[in-house]
């Protein structure tokens, strides 16, 4: 009779592994799609900032706006939490990049804004932001 009571025992807490496996697989999986989900938004801000620091910088360029144009880009790029990194003028457009941080990856994302075929346009005034 204590032979069949012994017998059973081997299987005793096999259930609690299994759990705390589980709950394992379960939160890495979390954690990499919040990590996942993070990057995505990072890379998503960064390209709106690039994209509206350009066109800030351009409209400046172009004279629709008083200021200077690298001075309003940064201003752009710090409302959307990113840095701007470069900005210049190529022709009529604005070329700008942005850098953004998210769990120690750095995203970088540039963006060009002007008139369309801008890099085409010639005119015999002087550039005054060029350089």
């Amino acid at each position: 009779m204590m032979e069949a009571s012994l017998e059973g025992r081997g299987q005793e807490g096999a259930g609690t592994a299994y759990v705390l496996g589980l709950l394992a697989v379960v939160t890495l999986t979390g954690l990499t799609l919040i990590a996942a989900t993070s990057s995505l938004t990072v890379a998503q801000r960064a390209t709106a900032a690039a994209d509206a620091a350009a066109l800030a910088a351009a409209d400046v360029m172009l004279g629709w706006v008083p200021g200077e144009p690298c001075v309003l880009a940064d201003r752009v790029a710090g409302a959307h939490r990113t840095t701007l990194t470069h900005c210049r003028a190529e022709g009529l457009s604005m070329v700008v990049t942005v850098r953004a941080t998210v769990l120690g990856v750095v995203v970088e994302r540039s963006a060009r804004a002007g008139p369309p075929r801008a890099v085409e346009v010639r005119t015999r005034a002087p550039c005054v932001w060029c350089g």
